[in-house]
């Protein structure tokens, strides 16, 4: 009884990341078991929890091959952990009570707040509803048109599940394939390059995964309300220009490149740099070898990743709301101006410093693990870097390095795809002490910056 006291005094983030422990540590122990493995034997348990925790955090970094190495219930229990972890067990567990027709507590409706970082509590069980809704929906449509095309490539059976798979791990941007099974393991989407249907379908449920769910609320009641939220529109146009900039960006650096853009034609050359755009933003799949892009691109795909997908979606990285209000705060003091302002609204000061924590708190792990991992890894800078950012951000991209990493290296970036599906601010106030009350204020200084 006292146990279940304590835990009822937990603050929501740290029942947040204690669930998704919980869930890495469930699924691990079912997938490191002989069932799930397609030669019927156990899987070692640190390749195990690597599984669990890529999918649970919806990352895609795998260290087996996903469609080669496990059976279907293997499969079966990564796409529930999928799901799962993409719209967050709250959400799940809020579901179950509604339709049990429970009433959702107070304490309840905080760590939803929390987990769908939200700034009130105010409709956050409506939004439950319009989030499965939306979600089913999505899901539904892609897998249909999925299975329609890979029909043609494979029996209707396995078209149909297929379908299913890659429609949820792609809509939830965990990237995770299972094409690895047709001869050729961590092939992702790279004998799809020139479809166009796979490709859109692909890259529109990513996008509708990344934007996140108020966005999506916002464009559907669009036609009744005839406005956007200030969110809304920041997260579109970040959005549309990081898009529209990394596919020029990757276009540019890749047309001459014979081993990516060179050996495709013109339509193809177009597909495959906007997908090449577009999965960065914590997605996980791709139609290019990406060990064989430029080093100049490979630095820039590392950025768009640590940028990431937006607030309240089912992707990571530092959002395209932060970056957007840091790009527009450089700007303001570079014009000498005193308040930052976004669709003709000022943004109050503490968005601005929580967007600045959050970045620097972010590329403070980035470098913190990748300089680690230099030490006991032996691999390029530059695909440590790629690796560590794509696990922090829940992208799942990899230069090849994934498999062939340590047990401690492995271990590392566990801890990083847990921790940037979590957040490093609500995994902080976790694990750490409870925020007590600042009681006095110390006098303000004056420091010389710059």
């Amino acid at each position: 009884m006292q146990v279940f006291t304590s835990v009822s005094k937990w603050s929501p983030p740290r029942v947040l990341v204690t669930g998704f422990g919980l869930i890495i540590l469930c699924g691990s122990m079912l997938l490191a078991l002989p069932f799930a493995s397609s030669d019927g034997s156990f899987t070692p348990y640190i390749d195990a929890l690597f599984t669990a925790t890529t999918s649970t955090c919806v990352t895609g970094l795998v260290t087996v091959d996903t469609g080669s190495h496990w059976s279907i219930a293997g499969q079966i229990i990564i796409l529930v952990l999928i799901q799962l972890g993409g719209l967050g067990f709250m959400t799940m567990a809020t579901l179950f009570a509604i339709l049990l027709r429970k009433r959702i507590s107070l304490k309840e409706r905080l760590i939803l707040q929390e987990a769908l970082n939200q700034s009130s509590m105010e409709g956050i069980v409506r939004l439950i509803r319009k989030i499965m809704a939306y979600a089913l929906t999505i899901e539904l449509a892609g897998a249909v048109l999925f299975a329609v095309r890979w029909s043609f490539d494979m029996p209707i059976g396995q078209a149909v599940y297929f379908g299913v798979f890659h429609s949820i791990s792609f809509f939830n941007n965990a990237g995770i394939d299972l094409f690895g099974q047709f001869g050729t393991p961590y092939v992702s989407l790279t004998g799809y390059a020139n479809d166009p249907v796979v490709n859109i379908v692909t890259m529109l449920l990513i996008v509708t995964g990344g934007i996140g769910f108020i966005v999506i609320s916002d464009l559907l009641e669009y036609r009744r309300t005839k406005r956007l939220s200030l969110h809304s529109k920041v997260v579109l146009a970040a959005t549309l220009a990081l898009i529209l900039a990394g596919t020029l960006i990757i276009f540019i650096f890749e047309l001459s490149n014979a081993k990516t853009l060179g050996s495709l034609h013109w339509g193809g050359k177009i597909l495959a740099s906007f997908f090449q755009s577009v999965t960065p933003r914590t997605a996980g799949a791709n139609t290019l070898d990406l060990a064989s892009l430029r080093q100049a691109t490979q630095f820039f795909i590392v950025l768009l990743m640590f940028i990431g997908a937006s607030p309240g979606s089912t992707g990571g990285g530092i959002k395209t709301t932060t970056f957007a209000v840091l790009a527009v705060a450089v700007l303001a003091m570079i014009r000498g101006k005193e308040d930052i302002v976004l669709f003709r609204y000022r943004i109050a000061q503490e968005r601005v410093i929580k967007a600045l924590t959050i970045t620097m708190i972010s590329l403070g792990l980035v470098i913190a693990v990748t300089m680690i991992l230099t030490t006991t890894e032996d691999q390029a800078f530059l695909k440590i870097l790629f690796e560590t950012t794509s696990a922090f951000a829940t992208v799942g991209l990899t230069l090849g390095i994934t498999p062939e990493l340590s047990a401690f290296g492995k271990a590392l970036i566990i801890f990083m795809m847990f921790a940037g599906r979590l957040g490093p601010l609500t995994l902080a106030y976790g694990i750490g002490p409870r925020k007590e009350k600042v009681l006095f204020r110390h006098p303000e200084g004056k420091i010389t910056i710059g």
